[in-house]
């Protein structure tokens, strides 16, 4: 599989496991390094690998509360062998994200290892 191919596939992943809550399918998808971001009230609010998964497992999913499901690839760009970058939306309701997911190749394998965030709605 080239990387784009793989990066996309890793997108899908980290969409299903949005949906569905799922902590396990997640810890796939996030390298354990990665940081997250927001902006609320203003300032900005950061999360790591573990608080973040806390706050998905703490939470209904939105294939539990049947949500209708928005995802969408805004852009993908595998800018090296090694680093690639997307702006993906997904809805959580009742918000709708706009994502910059930021991926890594380590050892072969994709991750996401920075995710940024806005709720659009």
């Amino acid at each position: 599989m080239n990387d784009q191919a793989a990066v996309e596939k890793l997108i899908q992943n980290y969409f299903d496991a949005l949906y569905a809550g799922n902590v396990a399918k997640f810890r796939e998808v996030f390298h354990p390094a990665c940081r997250l971001f927001t902006v609320s009230d203003g300032k900005v609010v950061t999360f790591d690998y573990e608080p973040y998964m806390a706050r998905v497992a703490g939470r209904p999913s939105g294939q539990s509360r049947d949500d209708e499901r928005k995802d969408e690839v805004v852009t993908l760009t595998v800018a090296s062998p090694t680093t690639a970058h997307a702006r993906v939306r997904d809805v959580y309701m009742p918000s709708h994200f706009v994502n910059e997911l930021t991926f890594l190749k380590e050892n072969d394998r994709w991750w996401i290892v920075a995710k940024a965030w806005h709720i659009e709605a």
